[in-house]
């Protein structure tokens, strides 16, 4: 794991790879570690708050986002969601949103996972960089296969609406 630096204001960003719970020895407080391509950060904060205020900056909420993976994909538990599509941050919960020990993991950067037992997946970023979570492999390729599926799902709809005001906007006339 990168180094930690603590970090009482911390904002997910495009560099986010992962946003992973870890427990407060002398508090037993839940915070997090924000794994980025250029460090990692510890922040006395849970997970499922941090990506909520990361909703909220891009104009939602973690609940709107789940509402809105719903509404394209159908996916009800475990939902991926988006917080913000024009610089691809889509990440997906390893387990309940609910559940205070859920990780988020960007999609944008799993490079590959292995299965380290009936329990565990190592999942590999594109710095090399890796973590391992609680989650079953099988779980793991569920939830990369269905945050794709929904990526390409609202990907698609975007390109649509942007087909459709280009063919509604007037044309520019050549002049001769």
């Amino acid at each position: 794991m990168l180094n930690e630096n603590f970090n009482k204001l911390y904002e997910i960003s495009p560099l986010t790879m992962a946003v992973m719970p870890v427990s407060d020895v002398e508090t037993g407080a839940m915070n997090t570690i924000i794994l980025e391509q250029t460090g990692s950060y510890r922040v006395p904060s849970p997970p499922t708050k941090l990506i909520d205020s990361a909703c909220r900056f891009f104009g939602s909420s973690l609940q709107g986002r789940i509402e809105g993976t719903r509404e394209i994909s159908r996916f009800t538990h475990k939902a991926p969601i988006v917080i913000d599509p024009s610089t691809g941050m889509f990440f997906f919960p390893t387990m309940s949103p609910r559940n205070r020990n859920c990780a988020w993991i960007n999609h944008s950067y799993v490079e590959n996972i292995q299965a380290i037992d009936q329990k565990q997946t190592k999942i590999v970023f594109s710095n090399n960089e890796y973590v391992i979570v609680d989650i079953s492999y099988g779980s793991m390729v569920n939830q990369l296969q269905r945050t794709a599926q929904f990526r390409f799902s609202l990907e698609n709809r975007m390109k649509q609406i942007h087909s459709e005001m280009k063919k509604k906007l007037p044309q520019p006339t050549q002049q001769s």
